[in-house]
C-alpha cells in the first residue's frame, strides 16, 4: 500500500507548505476559502439536482401534471445556478493553481541559483533533468494538488447529502456500498500501487532523458554535422526512445489491469441499486423516481468511497512527481549545508594564498591534489600544467569557490574581483552589448568604450555591428571569436585576478600573443591552465601537477627543462 505511506505525505507537505506559509499566503488562503465555498455550494446543488431528477421521473410515472411542471421548473433552476457556479469554480481553481505555480517556481529558482546549486547538481546524477522538475513537475504538482483537494472537499460534502438520500431509501444499500468501496480500495492499493508508482516515476525520468538528448542535438548541430555523426546520434536517440517505449509499454499493461477493475467497479455501482430495489418497486413500496435517486446517490457515493480506485493512475503519477520535487529540494538543501560546512576553508584576502590544499573527487574515490601550498601575489602570473585528469581545472574551481571537495585553506579576493574564463565561453541569448557586459548587463559603459575593446581583442567585424543586435551568437561566431569576445569581457570588467582554463585554445599564435600582451599591460593577475609551450613566456611561475603531487617552478627554468628533455610529454 505504497500510496498510503506516511513518507509520501511528508514529501507533499514539505513542498506544499512553502506557499501556504509564504509571502502570498493571505491572498492564497482567501482564494482557497472562496474555492471551498464554491465547492460546498455546487456540491449542495448537485444533491438537490439529484432529488429533483427523481421527482421529475416520479411525477411522469404518476401522471400528475402539476407535480411534473413544478418539479421540472425547480430542476431547471438548479441547472441555471449550477452552470455558472461550476464555471466560476473552475476559473478560481485555475487562477489559484497559476499563482501557486508562479510562487513555487520562483522559490525553487531562488534555491536553484543560490550557492550555485545549478552547478553543484551536476555532481548528483540521481537528480536527473532538473529543468523538467522545475517546469513540468511544479506545474503538475500545483494543478493536481488542487484537483485532489477539491475531490476531497466535494466528496466530504456530497457524502453527507447522498448518504442521507440513500439511507432514507435503503439502509442495507448504504451498508453494502461502504463495504464495496472499502474492499475495492484495499484491493487497488495492494495490487496496483507497488507497480504503478515506480513505473510512473521511471517514465518521467526517461521522457526527460529523451528530451534532453534532442536538446543536445540542437545545441551541437554544427559539430555533429562536421563529424557526419548523424547516424550515431540517431542511434543514440533511438536507444533513449526505446527506453521510453519499453517503460511505457509496461505502464500501459499495468494500467490495463487497473482500467478493467475500474470499469467493473463503476458499472456495478450502476446496477446494484436496481437489483436490490426492484422488488420494492414491483410491490409499490417505492416510487420509480426513488430508484433514480438511489442509483445516482449510490453511483456518486461509490465514486467517493472509491476515489483511490478511480483516481489511482493519476495518484501514482502525482506521487512520482512529488518524489522528484522533494528530491530536488532536499539535494539543494544538502548542497547548501555542504557549502556552509565545507572542509576547505575560504577567507578574503588581497592575494591568492593556498595552504595545505587537498582535492578529491565528489564521490571521494580519487585523490586529485595533495597538500598544495603557494601564493600568487597581485601582479604575478601562474601557469598550471599537467596531463589530463590530474586536477588542473578542479584547482581553478576550488580557487573560484566552485569545488568544495577536499581540505585546506584558500585565501582570495572577493568573488567580484575574480573572473573565470572557460575553454568554451558562455554566450547568453541577447544582444552584442549584453554579451560584452555579461554578467553585469546593466552596467553603464559607453558605446565608444565597447567598440574600442572589440578592436583591442581583434574583433573589428563585430565593432561595426549594432551593439543592440540580437543574434544566435554561439552559432554565428567561431570558437576563436567567442574566446576573443570573452577576453573583451575581461578587459571591461578588469578583475584583480583572471582564471583562464585553456581560454586561448581556439586562438592562433598571433591572436594568443596579442591577448596576453594586453593582459600584461593590464592591472590584474592571471592564473592559466594550458598545454601550449608558447604560454610559458607569458607567466612568471609554472605549477606542474602529476598524479597527486605538484611542483612549483619559475617559468624560465621550466621552459629550459622541457627544452632539455627534447619533448613535451609532461607538459
Amino acid at each position: 500500500m505504497r500510496w498510503f505511506k506516511w513518507q509520501v505525505w511528508q514529501r507533499f507537505w514539505k513542498v506544499a507548505c512553502l506557499y501556504w506559509i509564504g509571502s502570498e499566503r493571505n491572498g492564497a488562503i482567501a482564494l482557497l476559502i472562496l474555492l471551498t465555498l464554491l465547492s460546498a455550494g455546487t456540491s449542495g446543488i448537485v444533491v438537490l439536482e439529484t432529488l429533483q431528477r427523481g421527482e421529475v421521473v416520479s411525477a411522469l410515472v404518476s401522471g400528475n401534471l402539476d407535480r411534473f411542471w413544478q418539479a421540472l421548473i425547480l430542476f431547471l433552476i438548479t441547472v441555471i445556478v449550477t452552470v455558472p457556479s461550476l464555471a466560476l469554480k473552475s476559473y478560481i481553481q485555475a487562477k489559484l493553481a497559476l499563482y501557486w505555480r508562479r510562487w513555487l517556481t520562483y522559490r525553487f529558482l531562488n534555491q536553484y541559483f543560490a550557492y550555485q546549486n545549478f552547478y553543484h547538481l551536476i555532481y548528483f546524477p540521481a537528480i536527473d533533468n532538473p529543468d523538467q522538475r522545475l517546469s513540468e513537475d511544479i506545474n503538475n504538482f500545483t494543478q493536481q494538488s488542487l484537483v485532489f483537494f477539491l475531490i476531497i472537499v466535494d466528496s466530504s460534502l456530497q457524502t453527507v447529502g447522498f448518504a442521507g438520500i440513500l439511507w432514507s431509501i435503503s439502509p442495507l444499500l448504504m451498508v453494502i456500498l461502504i463495504s464495496y468501496g472499502l474492499i475495492g480500495t484495499v484491493f487497488t492499493s495492494v495490487v496496483f500501487a507497488r507497480v504503478l508508482v515506480p513505473l510512473n516515476f521511471e517514465q518521467l525520468k526517461r521522457e526527460a532523458d529523451f528530451r534532453y538528448g534532442l536538446l543536445r542535438i540542437r545545441e551541437n548541430a554544427e559539430a555533429i554535422a562536421f563529424y557526419h555523426g548523424e547516424t550515431q546520434e540517431q542511434n543514440h536517440l533511438q536507444q533513449r526512445f526505446r527506453a521510453v517505449f519499453l517503460n511505457f509499454n509496461h505502464l500501459i499493461r499495468a494500467q490495463f489491469g487497473l482500467m478493467v477493475f475500474q470499469n467493473g467497479y463503476q458499472y456495478l455501482t450502476f446496477l446494484l441499486p436496481f437489483a436490490l430495489l426492484a422488488p420494492r418497486i414491483f410491490t409499490g413500496e417505492l416510487e420509480v423516481g426513488s430508484v433514480t435517486q438511489s442509483q445516482v446517490a449510490f453511483e456518486r457515493l461509490g465514486a467517493i468511497f472509491g476515489i483511490i480506485i478511480m483516481q489511482f493512475d493519476k495518484l501514482s503519477a502525482f506521487a512520482a512527481g512529488i518524489k522528484r520535487l522533494s528530491e530536488l529540494k532536499a539535494t539543494m538543501t544538502q548542497i547548501e549545508h555542504q557549502n556552509t560546512t565545507t572542509s576547505i576553508e575560504t577567507t578574503i584576502s588581497t592575494d591568492i594564498t593556498i595552504k595545505h590544499l587537498t582535492l578529491i573527487t565528489p564521490d571521494t574515490n580519487k585523490l586529485l591534489l595533495h597538500n598544495l601550498s603557494l601564493t600568487v601575489a597581485p601582479g604575478e602570473s601562474l601557469l598550471i600544467v599537467g596531463a589530463s585528469g590530474v586536477g588542473k581545472t578542479s584547482l581553478l574551481r576550488a580557487i573560484a569557490g566552485l569545488w568544495q571537495y577536499g581540505s585546506g585553506t584558500i585565501a582570495r579576493p572577493p568573488r567580484s574581483d575574480l573572473l573565470f574564463l572557460p575553454q568554451r565561453p558562455y554566450l547568453l541569448a541577447g544582444s552584442l552589448r549584453q554579451q560584452l557586459l555579461y554578467p553585469h548587463i546593466t552596467a553603464e559603459i559607453s558605446d565608444s568604450q565597447l567598440i574600442q575593446v572589440l578592436h583591442l581583442v581583434n574583433l573589428p567585424n563585430l565593432a561595426h555591428q549594432d551593439l543592440d543586435t540580437v543574434l544566435d551568437w554561439s552559432s554565428i561566431l567561431s570558437g576563436g571569436e567567442q574566446q576573443r569576445l570573452a577576453f573583451a569581457r575581461l578587459m571591461l570588467i578588469q578583475p584583480k585576478y583572471a582564471l583562464l582554463d585553456e581560454a586561448t585554445s581556439a586562438l592562433d599564435a598571433e591572436n594568443e600573443e596579442r591577448i596576453y600582451q594586453i593582459i600584461r599591460k593590464a592591472s590584474f593577475s592571471v592564473i592559466s591552465v594550458g598545454h601550449r609551450p608558447s604560454l610559458i613566456s607569458y607567466h612568471q611561475q609554472v605549477l606542474q601537477l602529476t598524479n597527486e603531487s605538484w611542483k612549483l617552478i619559475p617559468a624560465k627554468d621550466y621552459f629550459e627543462e622541457i627544452i632539455g628533455q627534447g619533448d613535451k610529454e609532461n607538459y
